[in-house]
């Protein structure tokens, strides 16, 4: 009967368990082999221990990058989640028209990265973008924003957070209708006044998708990739060069594939040891009652 028992759970399980075995758990060993060795793609493989973690342990590019990532994160994600939780706010009250706003919010969710990009790009363009033609118009010179180093970065957080303002927005205003009514209702009679609501009743109710919402943006903001390489490819001066633009650099540009499944799983230990600390952490500010 047990083993009747086992065997059911893995006909329900394949559907999932194949495409995971072989698209995401296959590739990470094969990279975490590729890590151990020199190779350019074309010739044989070199077995080189953990000097490519050596290396990169001590490369200043590599620091570089993930400085650049933390960057990105520390930029976006206050402005993602402000915004959403504006948005939210705003939609989960009784206005006309909530449907029709929320899926046109929701809609550059669903469009794709290089659209995106390539939108944001045109709009932030020094020379003939719209957004420094407006500023023109009020006497403002516009920066050279994904053409100039100090800005470039700037630049990508701005599609970046406006791309994803739909989905943060979406989780925070299901975490805000399932808080009881009556609490406001009980807080208002009370005399407490909105700012008062927010920070004693929506906020710490609010916490476990605050926390999901977190989570899950700090593990996509190391992984930005598709937005920095249609915008600025890394540059200029590689003042946009985040980890993943480096390890697609060190892949397809410089041949060094060992090198490149190295940084990866640098990568991935850095979000492993960030998600596993901020899961502890939780139990200090998430309320799940």
């Amino acid at each position: 009967m047990r083993l009747k028992y086992v065997l059911t759970v893995l006909v329900f399980l394949l559907p999932s368990l194949v495409p995971l075995l072989a698209f995401v758990i296959g590739p990470m060993i094969s990279a975490a082999w590729t890590s151990l060795h020199s190779w350019n793609l074309i010739g044989p493989m070199q077995w080189v221990g953990l000097d490519n973690y050596a290396f990169l342990s001590t490369d200043p590019a590599t620091h570089q990058s993930f400085l650049h990532t933390v960057y990105y994160i520390v930029g976006y994600l206050p402005l993602v989640y402000v915004g959403g939780l504006a948005l939210a706010l705003a939609l989960n009250s009784r206005i006309r028209g909530r449907a029709l706003f929320r899926g046109v919010y929701f809609l550059p969710v669903i469009t794709s990265w290089v659209v995106v990009a390539l939108v944001w790009r045109w709009l932030l363009s020094p020379s003939n973008g719209v957004v420094n033609s407006v500023l023109a118009t009020f006497g403002i010179e516009g920066p050279g924003w994904w053409a100039d180093p100090a800005w470039a970065m700037p630049s990508i957080i701005l599609a970046s957070a406006w791309k994803d303002l739909g989905f943060v927005m979406v989780i925070l205003l299901a975490g805000l209708q399932t808080i009881n009514p009556d609490l406001y209702e009980a807080a208002e009679l009370d005399g407490a006044g909105w700012w008062r609501r927010l920070r004693s009743i929506t906020l710490p109710l609010l916490s476990p998708s605050t926390f999901f919402v977190i989570v899950l943006s700090l593990i996509n903001g190391f992984q930005v990739f598709d937005q920095v390489y249609v915008m600025t490819g890394g540059g200029p001066n590689d003042a946009s060069r985040v980890v993943v633009q480096q390890v697609y650099d060190l892949t397809f540009r410089y041949g060094q594939a060992g090198m490149a499944s190295a940084l990866s799983w640098l990568l991935f230990f850095v979000i492993l040891v960030i998600t596993l600390i901020q899961f502890y952490g939780q139990k200090r500010w998430v309320n799940y009652e």
